[in-house]
């Protein structure tokens, strides 16, 4: 009687992430789009990377062959040498558009912009070494897409600085014992700061009043953990518990309604 209900601090992030997130994802889909469309002719694989031969089993390799010797031919090597730069490149750039993210700190869109960004910044560099045909139709085509989508990267790199920060103050790892009025007077300096600083960006607005709506939401539960000795940040572990709960009833029963029936009317008992 009268213990306080702590929410869950990694639910609490997720939340104020899933706008961010949705918005990342949309953007890392028409960047890969702009991408496969300026440059798809050049990142599009024209061998087999992995030969072998399909058995049940799975791929069952082919023989290694020693890489022949090159005699008396020096520009047949260096392009074999070229050759295998840009394909190293262009295989980078293909992994980046296969990148999926895992809110609240992975966006996918965002890793995928700053990986994309540093091929671009890589490829122009090595042109004025090893000037190729090739390199700059990708190096325009990754310049061409990453400039239609710049802004919106930009807004959601700010966004994710936030999330970041957000975690780390509440995190109290590292730090003095902090009460929980004190980590919330924090939190909330800080969510003040940040609907003042976006007051000039539409954007950013958006962002800052949707976090801290649902911060003002959770702030009757956010902090107890802070005050309680040993209570958890989140409740994650006892999810835990309840998933392998479901997985152990369902394989003895063989019944998925059975489950719950169980679980409503001895559950505790079933846990412990």
């Amino acid at each position: 009687p009268g213990a306080k209900h702590a929410f869950c601090q990694s639910h609490y992030l997720k939340n104020i992430a899933e706008p961010v997130s949705s918005a990342d994802e949309t953007m890392k889909v028409n960047l890969r789009k702009t991408v496969r469309k300026n440059a798809g002719a050049i990142i599009r694989p024209e061998h087999v990377e992995q030969p072998g031969v399909l058995m049940v089993t799975g791929l069952l390799p082919s023989p290694v062959e020693e890489p022949a010797q090159v005699h008396g031919n020096p520009t047949e090597s260096v392009q074999q040498e070229r050759q295998s730069i840009v394909d190293t490149l262009l295989r980078r750039v293909r992994y980046l558009l296969t990148l999926k993210g895992r809110p609240p700190f992975r966006m996918a869109g965002i890793e995928m912009f700053e990986g994309l960004q540093e091929m671009a910044e890589c490829v122009e560099s090595l042109i004025a070494y090893m000037p190729d045909e090739r390199l700059v139709e990708l190096q325009k085509g990754l310049s061409a897409a990453l400039n239609s989508v710049r802004d919106e990267y930009n807004d959601l790199r700010e966004v994710a600085n936030w999330l970041t920060s957000i975690s780390e103050i509440l995190d109290p790892e590292g730090k003095a014992i902090r009460s929980g009025d004190e980590v919330k007077r924090e939190l909330f300096d800080f969510l003040h700061n940040v609907l003042e600083q976006s007051k000039g960006n539409p954007s950013l607005s958006t962002f800052a009043a949707g976090i801290y709506k649902t911060t003002t939401n959770y702030a009757p539960g956010l902090f107890h953990s802070y005050d309680v000795p040993g209570l958890p940040r989140t409740n994650n572990d006892r999810e835990s518990e309840f998933r392998k709960l479901n997985q152990r009833l369902l394989c003895t029963t063989g019944q998925k309604g059975t489950r719950k029936r169980l679980i409503l009317r001895s559950g505790a008992w079933e846990l412990i």
